[in-house]
């Protein structure tokens, strides 16, 4: 659809924060119309979904921790931000063992933009089955996390309220949800 394309003249970065950079962009649409649009340009993230049996009954591994942003704590899977030079598998490999200790089969799910409005950056979520711990906890310093086991149906059920309001788990509960559709086993009770 070229006539709603916008040409880029240039970009200049205005302000570098810790996890992100606040980019201006010089854009020129058809018809040369001109204007200037922000961008938050930060890496890429990825989600790990660890997912496991207890008792017949299908369960996540979940994290509550408490979010700057809003202010209060949330319960989400693990997360994080890729590092410069390394895939997304790698990246979600390494974060759910740094938070959780665990260690597992990754399945990727999906890729999205998570707002590219204003955000250049891309977020890769994956399953992970066959979890096992591994070791210990290995957090960054201002990072405090209780691991928990949530049963999927709690966890699908309570997306959007209380402790659920991240997006991003939306997000996540999306995709485990559409892979789920052609894998029904993963939301379905085993009669022990």
């Amino acid at each position: 659809m070229p006539s709603l394309e916008w040409k880029t003249l240039s970009k200049r970065r205005v302000q570098d924060c810790r996890i992100f950079s606040v980019v201006m962009a010089e854009r020129e649409a058809e018809g040369g119309r001109r204007g200037e649009f922000v961008e938050i340009d930060s890496p890429d993230w990825i989600v790990a979904i660890p997912w496991f049996r207890k008792d017949g009954v299908p369960y996540f591994i979940m994290e509550d921790q408490f979010r700057h942003g809003s202010e209060s704590v949330t319960r989400e899977f693990p997360a994080g931000l890729v590092e410069k030079g390394e895939e997304a598998r790698a990246a979600a490999e390494r974060e759910l063992m740094e938070e959780t200790g665990m260690a597992g089969t990754f399945t990727e799910l999906g890729c999205v933009c998570p707002n590219n409005a204003f955000m250049s950056n891309h977020q890769t979520f994956f399953l992970v089955t066959g979890i096992e711990r591994k070791g210990g906890q290995s957090l960054d310093p201002d990072e405090i996390i209780d691991v928990v086991e949530v049963p999927v149906e709690e966890a699908i059920r309570s997306m959007g309220t209380g402790l659920y309001s991240n997006g991003i788990m939306m997000m996540a509960i999306g995709f485990f949800m559409r892979y789920a559709e052609s894998h029904p086993e993963l939301r379905l009770r085993e009669r022990v």
